[in-house]
């Protein structure tokens, strides 16, 4: 018989119940500015591989780091290689843009398991700006490894009832700090040689550019190792196909009651069905933002990919957004969702 997650407030007595079950080796579900995590003591092996089996996720894929203050960089890294370029950049950063949605694969501390990194010399660790989220991490180790709270590949949990849903019988507890504020995961920064991101998230190519000048970007390509989460060429998906398009391909959609749409904004919604034209359009249409606003975009991205995928549809169709801000983030989760499809043929 399986059990049932204890589902726990955002409280300071449940928060303390969560950091004990994360201190005796358990699994916390919690909420991060981003999206919900899958939390295990960061230095506990046992609980690391529990968190692989509870999301079928494959130990080539490195989990984040969550700290919740500047101290416990020392215990998780080791900068004293860093060249001093590399040392500037990452202070500025720092400085910038933590407690924050931005992650830093940075040498490894020897007493970091490998099990963490996936074998690697690096680390990703990131400082949450969740008052929660440090809470706990406060109360339990100091580190906490934290993968999106979610079944490998999936969609990423937005909320704790997409928790619950998915991995309620699996784990141990979830806080419900409701929402996530930003709704798409951090983005992942690569110093070493130079800075390039891995991931687009919550941190836009722009605004790190801002602080440290140009920043490459990963080629994507299928035989780069996975240096971070997010770097699969099939990630993120639901279970219903999910096709991906340019504005043009979305305008030129026939409507079908059983498929779903998915448009950035609201002017691109009424372009498509003052085109289409079809007294018959009833439902199963949302748009990310009505005002066509990428921040806005992002937050609301997997929690209506949530809704649609529930709908009993035989496919969702999804439209780009503009490629500036966290438009970035949303288009690059769209297309490995949609990558997914031709991966289960």
């Amino acid at each position: 018989m399986s059990r049932s997650v204890i589902e726990l407030t955002n409280s300071p007595e449940d928060i303390a119940r969560a950091a004990e079950i994360l201190k005796n080796g358990g699994l916390s579900a919690f909420p991060t500015e981003t999206v919900y995590g899958l939390g295990a003591d960061a230095f506990n092996t046992q609980a690391l591989a529990r968190v692989f089996e509870v999301k079928g996720r494959p130990r080539f894929d490195p989990l984040i780091i969550h700290i919740a203050s500047l101290e416990t960089l020392e215990k998780t890294t080791s900068l004293d290689g860093l060249e001093p370029r590399n040392k500037e950049s990452l202070e500025k950063l720092i400085s910038s843009f933590w407690p924050g949605p931005l992650t830093f694969v940075l040498p490894k501390h020897p007493s970091l398991p490998g099990l963490a990194t996936a074998g690697l010399s690096t680390a990703a660790i990131r400082f949450t700006s969740n008052p929660i989220a440090r809470e706990l991490i406060t109360l339990s180790t100091g580190a906490v490894a934290a993968p999106s709270a979610n079944l490998f590949g999936k969609l990423s949990p937005t909320r704790a009832e997409h928790v619950i849903e998915t991995l309620g019988n699996k784990i141990d507890c979830v806080i419900d700090g409701g929402p996530c504020k930003i709704g798409v995961e951090s983005t992942v920064l690569e110093l070493v040689p130079v800075p390039r991101i891995l991931r687009p998230g919550g941190i836009s190519r722009e605004q790190l550019e801002a602080v440290i000048g140009p920043v490459a970007e990963a080629t994507g390509s299928r035989d780069e190792p996975v240096h971070s989460p997010g770097m699969l060429p099939s990630h993120y998906a639901p279970k219903t196909p999910l096709f991906f398009h340019n504005p043009e391909e979305m305008d030129s959609l026939p409507y079908r009651r059983k498929e779903g749409y998915l448009f950035f904004s609201g002017k691109n919604r009424d372009i498509w069905y003052n085109r289409a034209n079809d007294k018959q359009i009833t439902g199963n249409i949302l748009v990310l933002s009505e005002t066509g606003n990428t921040t806005e975009a992002a937050s609301n991205l997997y929690l209506y990919l949530h809704e649609l995928d529930k709908s009993g549809l035989t496919c969702i169709h999804t439209e780009m957004l503009p490629e500036t801000g966290l438009g970035t983030a949303v288009n690059d989760r769209l297309r490995r969702a949609a990558t997914s499809l031709f991966a289960r043929k």
